[in-house]
């Protein structure tokens, strides 16, 4: 018998009703204890991930003396003999390396500011231990480690450049061949690798040590290699073990009208001029044409100049600046990629074109095959168009002159060029020539440039002569 239950006759209703109180409180009971036992592990996961993503953010937060302490590591190391480069000295002994703030820290990716012998650099880490990379295999014995030849080293820095970009040996042996790319200026990896033998003795063990560290990181070896092919990315200065510093450069701004400080530079023939009348609101908008020509250089010579046509991934203000000669220079290559790694990239299953995006590079999805194709079909050129052009020659920015036939002109070839897939190159293939997209802005460009009587040159992009670092002065 039930607690409570009736034992006969008339008692049967209220029998029921004590039966279905006991039935509802045990019911309760069940569900509040399991209530609170989700609410209790809800509760302690909730603050344990606080706590995980509190650590996460405060360890990667960039502050002045968590930076110090870093190069203090790097100079004790530097110290003991475990790594060297051409700054090291300059950092660790004679304090001509001045640091002035940290950066930013990104998923362990360190920049900080400084000044080298007083002139403003930005060094970088991708890491913030040098214990933290690979080591060369071939130093973990004493005896091969010191009869490496150069050679030997050009062999093994080959090879790691190599995987870095992601070129094959075939692909790099290809003149102009592979995937779009018109240069004949041969493997991009030798070329480098030509300037590493002209040394009459032996790597040490904290050279090759320093050496490894640096081309385990993509930004690094990229920059490394195109120093010599292109003004339009930033240029190497030095290193000190896993530290490699950088030219300073001021990097655009989406909140500027005109994306980059143009007070900061100083252009031949425009000197001298009144900045505070109409001539010298003019002499802004010719400089904007004149970076607007550097654009379309590095885009045309980015798509032929090298045995494998590079691509940007991720086009905006902030990932470029300008010299003080107004020339555009790519300051942030991490998702800068050659044809092959980029055909790797696309490469990949879909259902349609959306999962054929890689940021700003995209592909078509083959429905039939449900894979993304691993050719490109947006350009460089478009992107560029779309994000830095669209708003540079707006009518609203422009304002009056919005409607003067060549700023008309300009603004049409702007809106065709960000909405053609393919831009440039596709065009002129089909025979447009002069008439391709990427030819009618810069015909558009030079002749506002001459309308505008800012300056006696033609507008093309100037070229920096030399800089410091050269072939292993890290």
């Amino acid at each position: 018998m039930l607690p409570g239950g009736p034992v006969s006759g008339g008692g049967g209703r209220g029998g029921r009703l004590c039966l279905l109180r006991w039935l509802g409180l045990r019911l309760w009971s069940r569900r509040g204890t399991l209530v609170f036992a989700l609410l209790w592990f809800g509760s302690w996961l909730f603050l344990n991930g606080l706590v995980l993503v509190h650590r996460s953010i405060m360890s990667d937060y960039c502050t002045d003396d968590k930076s110090k302490r870093i190069l203090q590591r790097l100079c004790l190391e530097f110290g003991k003999g475990s790594v060297t480069g051409d700054m090291c000295e300059d950092l660790c002994v004679l304090g001509l390396v001045e640091y002035k703030r940290c950066l930013y820290y990104e998923n362990g990716k360190k920049v900080i500011e400084a000044r080298w012998r007083g002139s403003p650099i930005i060094l970088k880490s991708k890491l913030e231990n040098f214990s933290s990379y690979e080591p060369l295999g071939i130093l973990d014995y004493q005896d091969t480690a010191e009869e490496l030849s150069p050679l030997d080293v050009v062999f093994y820095a080959t090879l790691e450049v190599r995987n870095s970009l992601g070129l094959a040996e075939e692909d790099e042996d290809e003149e102009g061949g592979g995937g779009g790319g018109g240069g004949n200026n041969g493997s991009l990896a030798r070329l480098w690798g030509k300037k590493l033998k002209n040394r009459d003795k032996s790597y040490s063990r904290a050279e090759l040590a320093s050496l490894w560290s640096l081309l385990q990181q993509e930004e690094y070896t990229f920059l490394r290699v195109l120093q010599d092919l292109s003004t339009h990315v930033a240029k190497v200065l030095g290193s000190c073990g896993h530290f490699y510093a950088v030219e300073y450069l001021s990097a655009g701004h989406a909140w500027d009208q005109n994306i980059f400080s143009l007070e900061e530079v100083a252009v031949p023939g425009l000197r001298g001029q009144d900045r505070a009348g109409a001539r010298g609101r003019w002499t802004t908008r010719e400089m904007v044409h004149r970076i607007a020509l550097s654009f379309l250089d590095m885009v045309w010579h980015f798509d032929n100049d090298f045995t494998h046509k590079l691509h940007l991934c991720d086009i905006k203000p902030e990932n470029f600046a300008i010299r003080k000669d107004l020339t555009v220079v790519a300051i942030d290559v991490d998702m800068a990629f050659f044809e092959p790694k980029m055909r790797d990239i696309l490469d990949q299953n879909c259902s349609s074109d959306d999962d054929c995006n890689f940021f700003d590079c995209s592909s078509r999805c083959n429905l039939s095959k449900r894979r993304c194709s691993p050719r490109r079909r947006n350009s460089n050129l478009q992107v560029i168009c779309e994000k830095i052009f669209r708003p540079w020659f707006s009518p609203t920015l422009l304002g009056a002159k919005a409607g003067l036939p060549l700023q008309v002109e300009l603004q049409r070839a702007v809106q065709e060029c960000s909405e053609t897939d393919g831009g440039a190159e596709e065009r002129e293939e089909d025979g447009g020539g002069g008439a391709g997209i990427h030819q009618r802005l810069l015909n558009i460009l030079n002749r506002l440039l001459h309308e505008g009587r800012a300056s006696g040159e033609g507008g093309a992009a100037w070229e920096e002569k030399g800089h410091v670092h050269t072939a292993l002065n890290f």
